[in-house]
């Protein structure tokens, strides 16, 4: 009995089409939020408020790397993300809730989805949350992700990267994007970092290597919500 490939795809790279990132599975870019038929009542948008209490973030909150405080560290390189939530004007932006979610240390998501073949890191929290200082600071302890092959695809191995999302007064969506990591050989073949073709804004998702501390390597991630400067944002994740 012959194996069946049908299903398999080829690298994205070889998509001719210059719109290749609708074309790859999750990532369409102009995804319809409501069905296709007219709905009698269709609740509008109202602008989103500074509505996010302090008390919302724990502490423990900002670390990937540990379910709690005083429990076990996850296995891998310790990294520190950090940076500054600004608009359009350069000001910063407090109040702002940054979510952030990654793979473990061996590219693994603690998700039923994930069949990637590697363990699940017990220690690995994968999940982090805090609130922007007055001053638009944000702060984040993790880990390195590790790559891990796409599913569905030949050949197709994601580089370590960062999920990051925000939420913001005045922005009507959350914004969500990702942040990779300087210098990694993957950067240049992955075809959803490549897929922004003006260099300077696909720079904007690569963080600033800041050297080693004693928690870790110091990576600096600012995020600009609008403007000539704007991070790059997803309208709509998959992964």
């Amino acid at each position: 009995m012959t194996e069946n490939k049908s299903r398999s795809i080829p690298h994205p790279n070889t998509f001719a089409d210059p719109h290749r990132l609708s074309l790859i599975k999750g990532y369409v870019l102009h995804e319809k939020r409501t069905p296709g038929r007219k709905l009698p009542i269709v609740t509008p948008h109202q602008t989103i408020g500074p509505f996010h209490p302090r008390f919302l973030i724990k502490d423990g909150d900002n670390d990937l790397a540990a379910w709690s405080p005083d429990a076990p560290r996850a296995e891998g390189e310790p990294i520190v993300i950090s940076g500054i939530l600004t608009d359009e004007t350069g000001r910063p932006v407090p109040g702002a809730l940054i979510e952030i979610w990654s793979a473990n240390s061996k590219g693994k998501y603690d998700h039923p989805a994930d069949t990637f073949d590697q363990a699940v890191d017990p220690n690995f929290k994968g999940f982090g949350r805090t609130l922007t200082k007055d001053d638009g600071y944000y702060r984040f302890v993790s880990i390195k992700p590790g790559a891990y092959p796409n599913p569905g695809y030949d050949n197709w191995w994601r580089p370590p990267h960062v999920h990051f999302s925000v939420y913001a007064a005045g922005v009507m969506h959350r914004l969500i994007t990702q942040m990779y990591f300087p210098n990694e050989p993957l950067n240049d073949e992955d075809p959803i970092l490549n897929s922004i073709e003006d260099l300077e804004a696909r720079q904007t998702l690569i963080c600033t290597d800041g050297g080693y501390g004693p928690d870790g390597w110091q990576l600096r991630f600012d995020i600009t919500l609008r403007g000539r400067q704007e991070t790059q944002f997803f309208i709509e994740n998959g992964e």
